[in-house]
């Protein structure tokens, strides 16, 4: 059963181009009652596959006469997923991968395939040790099979850090990492909230970056959590707690989010005005807004709604109303590969571009609803140069009213020597303890 989920989950992602992250929370939502050992097997098949998908067709080509990209999907993922055990899972014997999988291909309706499957994965078992790897002197090829990167992006990252940069950054990708929540503050304290996880079995410590925030581990369904019923907590990672409080609400201010999606960082700001003020959480769908006013009900605060709106579409009953604008804007993505895996395989440079000149528009857009004094909050979760400085200094040439407000003052000492021009933070997976993320804090010093 657990084998044929995780096979369900990859067909989805790698055939029918799911995301991940969605396709795995909906096998594990509907299959709520196995156990936590089975839940815990489908995820981590299923993630680490993904994750190392480069690397496996590699050793997977080197034993089978079809190659990869010829098989049958439903073969192609079976091997990817049985290699995976083969060569991550000590706890799973040899044996027993190579049988179920067979019993897979047959249950499958490929009893014809039953000998190629067998006899691909026992000389693979056999000769996981005598596996060649690239020559680490060819740093594209071997960083991209090592660590299975797509090739166009290293290439993109070694442009702009050095490798042993780039090295830490992907091994960080492919570590497992606890879940990173924020303490709802207008609920209850923080250490009432780590006492409460605690009795629910749950490992809790406190982030070293922000007081409020907590990295917790050990649990088995989210949801089930007696204290994220009662909307003690939010999950939220570090980096994205960072665009609100840096943004530094006053009590009163009115604040717009143009691209909330499921509503985090509004969240956080209403929290942060101590329910004074307003905050309202746009984005584009009846779903996207339906989930941030999920999330509102549970928080409990009241100075915060949710509409549907086109952050492309200019809204001139805004101009030069808000305090504060968070931008937070769609992207490529590649600053959470460790959460996404699967978005490096689906991210190009064509659609790069195409997401710099969209984060562009919007923000040509969105920077007329900034008062005179107030403050515009960009950021994105890519470690793309040009989705990120490269922003920055195009919308300073192209809106002279606006400059970069320092936020050195406002950061923890661990974070000081990783702000840029002052106003920016550029966040690297492995280099900080947070997902990849970049933000700047624009402040507007006059009228346009």
């Amino acid at each position: 059963m657990t084998r044929e989920l995780v096979l369900a989950v990859l067909l989805e992602v790698t055939r029918d181009g799911e995301y991940s992250h969605i396709a795995l929370r909906n096998v594990l939502s509907k299959y709520q009652y196995l156990d936590k050992k089975e839940r815990a097997f489908i995820t981590r098949v299923t993630e680490g596959t993904l994750e190392h998908l480069i690397e496996l067709d590699y050793i997977i080509n080197q034993f089978s006469k079809v190659k990869v990209d010829k098989m049958k999907p439903v073969i192609r993922c079976i091997l990817r997923s049985a290699v995976y055990q083969l060569k991550y899972m000590d706890s799973v014997p040899d044996s027993a991968v190579c049988n179920e999988a067979v019993k897979l291909a047959q249950k499958k309706g490929f009893g014809s395939l039953k000998g190629f499957v067998n006899g691909v994965l026992r000389n693979i078992a056999r000769n996981l040790d005598k596996i060649t790897y690239p020559n680490p002197a060819d740093t594209v090829s071997y960083l991209s099979v090592r660590y299975s990167m797509p090739e166009w992006i290293l290439t993109e990252w070694l442009s702009c850090f050095s490798r042993e940069t780039v090295e830490v950054m992907l091994e960080d990708f492919l570590k497992e990492k606890p879940t990173v929540i924020r303490c709802n503050l207008s609920r209850c304290s923080v250490e009432t909230l780590k006492q409460s996880l605690e009795k629910e079995g749950v490992c809790v410590d406190i982030h070293p970056y922000l007081p409020y925030a907590l990295c917790i581990s050990g649990y088995d369904y989210l949801e089930g959590l007696e204290s994220f019923q009662k909307g003690m907590f939010s999950v939220q990672d570090i980096s994205s707690m960072l665009v609100s409080h840096l943004a530094a609400p006053k009590e009163g201010d009115s604040v717009i989010d143009v691209c909330a999606s499921p509503g985090g960082k509004a969240l956080h700001m209403a929290e942060l005005l101590h329910e004074t003020g307003h905050v309202e959480a746009r984005d584009l769908t009846d779903y996207k807004v339906n989930l941030i006013r999920e999330n509102i009900v549970r928080s409990g605060l009241t100075n915060i709604d949710a509409v549907r709106w086109d952050a492309t579409v200019s809204d001139a009953s805004s101009v030069e109303t808000a305090d504060i604008v968070i931008a937070d804007l769609p992207c490529s993505g590649l600053g959470v590969l460790g959460k996404k895996t699967d978005l490096k395989y689906k991210m190009t440079k064509e659609t790069q571009a195409e997401l710099v000149h969209l984060q562009q528009s919007i923000l040509s857009e969105v920077q007329a609803y900034v008062k005179p004094g107030g403050v515009l909050m960009y950021s994105t979760c890519t470690i793309h140069e040009k989705e990120n400085m490269g922003n920055v200094y195009w919308f300073l040439s192209h809106y002279p009213e606006f400059e970069l407000a320092s936020i050195r003052q406002d950061v923890c000492e661990a974070l000081k020597g990783s702000v840029r021009e002052e106003g920016c933070l550029n966040l690297l997976p492995g280099v900080h303890k947070s997902d990849g993320f970049f933000l700047a804090k624009f402040r507007k010093v006059k009228h346009g």
